[in-house]
């Protein structure tokens, strides 16, 4: 096996780590930055650890590998995919595991299929420095059954989303609303509590709520029961947001809730529904989709 890799951040340092301790020996990379002064020396002790050769080009890397992982910013994926489409075969398989959005995914795509080689949308689910190359990774792409085939047998944890370029990293950014979202909420929720001095009480009774059932249960529960009583919780949001700015604390994400909260409420599902909650969130999703 050879294996190139765009970029030697910390999420390919730790693919590459995982790879190298399951005996791929010929493991190549590029960084743009290996020769800045502030980055050079912390990629050549990643490079050693994890036994890859730096090499000084990005066009070097494409030369004999099987596959190649680009693991840049996503502001850059798509840039770093025109560079490199006079150096893509038919033998090539380009993994892109940036976080570039699902439309630039395409693109991609497009360019590397359009050079004749495949191409994987990869979104890594999981924190590189505790799984590696076991992290658990969505696939979608029409190289996505090639990279299971090539890369299951050292170990990687890879599920195929669909043929379809940028659906797995859908399914990353959509989680990244709730994963990033909350701890906005969270950082909040503590200020306040803090404030006001009662952590263990407010920690305590959500804990209470929230502990005794599995995350889609409480998910369907709150969307369907504030569906059914999105005005009086709008209104009591309201009260939340005086208090918090009374005591000069952000409410940023009181107030964005509370107008989403808002925009549920003219939906007038309680009358749809005869004063009853509707039984599934599914049906809130599509009545939102109406007013869009």
């Amino acid at each position: 096996m050879h294996l190139g890799f765009i970029g030697f951040g910390e999420a390919a340092f730790e693919l590459a780590s995982g790879l190298n301790e399951q005996g791929i020996q010929k493991m190549k990379a590029y960084d743009p930055l290996w020769n800045v002064p502030e980055y050079s020396e912390l990629i050549q002790n990643r490079a050693m650890v994890s036994n890859v050769t730096i090499v000084e080009s990005s066009e070097e890397i494409m030369k004999d590998v099987e596959a190649v992982i680009v693991a840049v910013p996503a502001h850059k994926a798509l840039e770093v995919s025109e560079q490199l489409m006079s150096h893509v075969n038919n033998k090539c398989l380009y993994i892109d595991v940036s976080a570039a959005n699902p439309n630039v995914k395409k693109q991609i795509s497009l360019n590397i299929n359009n050079s004749g080689g495949k191409f994987v949308d990869a979104a890594m689910m999981g924190p590189l420095p505790v799984y590696k190359h076991r992290v658990p990774i969505l696939a979608s792409g029409d190289g996505t059954d090639v990279f299971i085939e090539m890369m299951s047998v050292y170990g990687m944890n890879i599920e195929k989303v669909s043929e379809v370029p940028g659906e797995a990293t859908a399914a990353k950014l959509i989680r990244s609303i709730y994963m990033k979202g909350i701890v906005g909420l969270y950082i909040e929720l503590l200020e306040a509590a803090q404030h006001f001095n009662v952590e263990s009480l407010v920690i305590d009774s959500l804990s209470e709520t929230i502990n005794g059932r599995t995350f889609e249960e409480t998910m369907n529960r709150l969307v369907t029961g504030t569906a059914l009583h999105a005005t009086r919780r709008s209104i009591e949001l309201g009260g939340t947001i005086d208090m918090l700015e009374s005591a000069k604390i952000d409410s940023s994400m009181a107030i964005a809730a509370k107008a989403k909260i808002e925009k549920l409420a003219s939906l007038n599902l309680k009358d749809k529904y005869h004063g009853e909650k509707p039984a599934h969130w599914r049906q809130v999703i599509e009545a939102f989709k109406v007013t869009n």
